[in-house]
């Protein structure tokens, strides 16, 4: 559904992104790791429109996205939310939702209903400014106001930046360790989690996933890509993303 090849990003002279590569299809969701630095966001803003791409192609279901300018990408199918949320705090919860639909000129039906089936929390705080929310609370509000525009294809920047703690930086037990004990988590992140699993199990949408928390993507994944110094330098099934990977690649 959604392909990148051969993707070339550069800042004021600097490559940062170098021939990145990879897919993504419908009802799958692939996690795109690496450290601080090595070009995961700027990939997600090359798919947006709000980075130039040097060279390389980005198609969504056989639309050529090169070229578009952001807002006609967001119509072909792309949904993103960015690190930082990006919600308008002094909006009440309502309102932030209605604008996903309004950006699209969409009327919401039972659209809203599907969502806050997927986030309950929000339900209760329909009538608060987003603004007073948690940071996972704001999160929960960001994907689902993504999601009320109809993607195809759901862009994720660090879903769980603030709520949990890094577990890549304490990688002291195994990769089989932490699948063994199953996903651990703060309750907003569980729920984030739990949203993305049903979403994928619906089949209807792709998420690309730019994430640190390991044990997140270990439970939300199906496949993953690696990148280092902005290329891309493995891929696989999230269940061959080993120890020997995470401590050459992830660790801090």
């Amino acid at each position: 559904m959604l392909t990148l090849t051969n993707l070339h990003v550069s800042y004021d002279g600097s490559r940062i992104l170098r021939d990145v590569s990879l897919t993504l299809a419908r009802g799958e969701v692939v996690c795109l790791m690496g450290r601080n630095g090595v070009g995961k966001t700027t990939t997600l803003k090359a798919i947006t429109g709000l980075v130039g791409v040097d060279s390389g192609d980005i198609t969504l279901d056989d639309v050529q996205l090169s070229g578009l300018k952001t807002d006609a990408r967001a119509r072909a199918g792309l949904g993103y939310v960015p690190q930082g949320r990006d919600i308008f705090p002094n909006l009440t919860v309502w309102e932030n939702l209605r604008i996903g639909a309004i950006a699209q000129k969409r009327k919401l039906n039972g659209e809203v209903d599907r969502v806050l089936e997927l986030f309950p929390v929000l339900k209760e705080m329909l009538q608060r400014k987003g603004g007073v929310l948690s940071g996972g609370q704001q999160q929960q509000l960001a994907i689902a106001r993504a999601l009320l525009t109809a993607p195809k294809v759901l862009l994720l920047d660090e879903p769980t930046e603030g709520i949990q703690p890094n577990i890549i930086d304490q990688i002291g037990e195994t990769i089989k360790t932490l699948r063994s004990d199953g996903f651990q988590a703060e309750p907003t992140a569980r729920e984030i989690g739990d949203a993305i699993q049903k979403l994928r199990r619906e089949g209807q949408i792709g998420i690309l996933l730019v994430e640190q928390y390991l044990d997140f993507c270990l439970a939300v994944g199906d496949r993953f890509y690696i990148m280092d110094r902005g290329a891309i330098v493995a891929s696989g099934p999230i269940a061959e993303l080993g120890e020997k990977l995470v401590k050459e690649h992830l660790t801090v």
